[in-house]
């Protein structure tokens, strides 16, 4: 179990070895659960995708639109573990 010492802020540091566990790069984001009986449950916050950001990221990259058909064949074929 990792101990932390508290700042005279009120701060506290992870270590590296922690941080790496909990998979969090530089800049991103940690959120704190407050748990019955004076405990938090620490975990990384995952930002949550949009369609906007999907598409804008893909913009350009397709020489032709897909038909429905299409997408719905990527979509099973995806579900299903094939790609």
């Amino acid at each position: 179990m990792a101990s932390l010492t508290v700042t005279m802020k009120g701060q506290v540091t992870l270590k590296r070895e922690l941080l790496q566990h909990l998979g969090i790069k530089p800049g991103e984001r940690i959120t704190l659960d407050q748990l019955p009986g004076g405990e938090l449950r620490l975990r990384a916050e995952r930002p949550a995708g949009s369609i906007t950001t999907f598409i804008g990221r893909h913009a350009g990259k397709v020489k032709r639109p897909l038909a429905i058909d299409e997408i719905n064949e990527i979509v099973a074929a995806g579900w299903a573990g094939d790609r």
